[in-house]
């Protein structure tokens, strides 16, 4: 399992390659620790948790996630997910990819009746996906084959990973399974742009200082109405935000060299090590030498 979700969260890059836009994410986290920041990226998710209870979000929506549930987040959809239940570890997976992958190479009744439809968001998989349900029952299973073929990788695994999700797409064809987000309310859209518009600043500029001040401009709105309107989105005051976005990319270096911590510590945006190492801490329930050598 990762000790990072760091992997996960990485919206400015391709999950999986250019060939086949897909990867498959298992992750296991100590109890009471963060489960997903705000993000999103431009591949379509299923997000299955195996253990825990959590509290997931997609856009404007709250609901809480049981273990052997599943959620299905569109393309570009704003997530995170919060810890319901601090006395019990969390564990899940995600099958993360572009709906691009699906597309017939000429235009065909697939293409017309299944994948277009998909790409607009006029007909898709129902955001909670529960064996409650006998038909999402079915999706559920054959999401579950789907990561035991993507941890195994055995020759065709590509083949039954397309064809799979396209008969898990012919579930949701009858009337009453699929549901339309081709129309979405103009109100959340606002606030969904305004905070996308906030995280990409911050990702982009993370190592450096960044003010609150700074990202209130950018919406714009003044201080004090855009820090409640960045913890009503997102749970996190902005400095809690930029710091918890600061540790995964010093988690991530962490793994990834053999570099002074104080050096990493700069690198990714804080100048007082004390301060990071405690940041570090919080959120990672270890010392950034403990997590390296845990991860080694």
């Amino acid at each position: 399992m990762d000790r990072t979700t760091q992997s996960l969260l990485k919206e400015n890059r391709v999950h999986g390659d250019s060939m086949f836009p897909l990867a498959a994410y298992w992750i296991e986290l100590p109890s009471g620790t963060h489960v997903l920041d705000t993000h999103w990226h431009e591949e379509a998710e299923f997000f299955m948790l195996l253990e825990g209870e959590i509290l997931f979000q997609v856009d404007t929506e709250y609901f809480p996630l049981r273990a052997g549930e599943a959620v299905f987040i569109e393309s570009g959809d704003i997530h995170a997910a919060y810890v319901l239940n601090e006395d019990t570890p969390c564990k899940f997976c995600a099958l993360v990819f572009l709906p691009d992958l699906l597309a017939s190479a000429q235009y065909d009744t697939i293409q017309q009746n299944a994948i277009l439809p998909l790409q607009e968001k006029r007909q898709s998989f129902p955001r909670h996906i529960t064996p409650d349900v006998p038909w999402q029952q079915e999706l559920l299973h054959h999401l579950e084959q789907m990561m035991e073929a993507y941890a195994n990788k055995m020759p065709g695994f590509e083949t039954f990973m397309k064809g799979t999700l396209l008969i898990m797409l012919s579930k949701i064809t009858a009337e009453g399974r699929f549901e339309n987000r081709s129309q979405s309310d103009d109100a959340d859209t606002t606030k969904i742009n305004r905070l996308k518009k906030v995280i990409l600043y911050i990702q982009d500029n993370y190592q450096e200082p960044i003010r609150t001040r700074d990202l209130s401009e950018l919406i714009p709105m003044s201080e004090g109405q855009f820090c409640r309107f960045f913890k009503m989105m997102t749970r996190k005051t902005p400095v809690d935000y930029i710091n918890s976005y600061r540790i995964r990319q010093a988690a991530d270096l962490l793994q990834q060299s053999e570099r002074k911590i104080s050096d990493i510590a700069f690198e990714v945006g804080f100048d007082n090590v004390s301060y990071f190492i405690k940041v570090f801490r919080k959120a990672m329930k270890c010392s950034p030498s403990e997590f390296r050598k845990g991860a080694g």
